[in-house]
């Protein structure tokens, strides 16, 4: 199935990583459980409609490695496979 976000909606897979503490000990994720906070964008929709009816153009794009808020996105299961859907507001940077 493929998905196609509406507005200035993004399509986020979120990146797992572990942990490592300041002496090298390695966390996993498994132990704090918290949702990951950087993900691969996947599809991003056509942009919001601006005051004079025109579509803004998102920032990001398709490949984009971000940074997004913890709670702002919406979990969703496409083909078995966990996304999240954010809207461009939930994004706060993107990592180069």
């Amino acid at each position: 199935m493929k998905i196609s976000p509406l507005s200035d909606r993004v399509v986020v897979e979120p990146i797992e990583e572990d942990e490592t503490s300041v002496s090298g000990i390695v966390i996993p994720d498994t132990a704090s459980k918290e949702r990951p906070q950087k993900g691969k964008v996947l599809a991003v929709g056509p942009g919001k409609l601006g005051d004079d009816n025109e579509r803004v153009k998102p920032e990001v794009t398709v490949g984009d490695t971000v940074l997004f808020t913890k709670y702002g996105p919406t979990e969703v299961k496409v083909d078995g496979k966990e996304v999240l859907i954010a809207s461009e507001s939930d994004i706060l940077a993107i990592l180069k």
